[in-house]
């Protein structure tokens, strides 16, 4: 029981980690977008390295929790933590909320459309 729930401290701690990555990516864009300068107008030698630098945060972010879930899945059948369907914690069913909302932003930032 007890590693089960040091399983769960630990993918919590994925979770901020990567809400973290992904909230700074986009707010990274977000800045450099509304930015009066020569960045935004296209001017600038690296206009898309703002953009870039974001997506790339947001995909980091999003990957390191879907590699971090999926351990954490394995490492709870190791140890007969993983009753199978209907057993599923809370913080299993955030952290995957939280990469479909990392990959919505991703493909927001990079299509550049959504309501943000």
């Amino acid at each position: 029981m007890r590693s089960a729930i040091a399983a769960e401290r630990t993918l919590m701690a994925w979770i901020r980690t990567a809400i973290s990555m992904i909230g700074f990516g986009f707010s990274i864009f977000k800045f450099f977008q509304y930015l009066p300068s020569d960045i935004t107008k296209g001017n600038a030698v690296h206009s898309k390295a703002p953009r870039n630098l974001g997506m790339t945060l947001i995909a980091l972010g999003t990957l390191a929790l879907a590699a971090a879930t999926w351990q954490h899945r394995n490492f709870l059948r190791e140890i007969g933590a993983w009753q199978g369907r209907g057993r599923w914690s809370i913080s299993f069913v955030v952290a995957i909320a939280v990469m479909l909302i990392g990959l919505l932003t991703f493909y927001g930032v990079l299509l550049r459309e959504g309501p943000y």
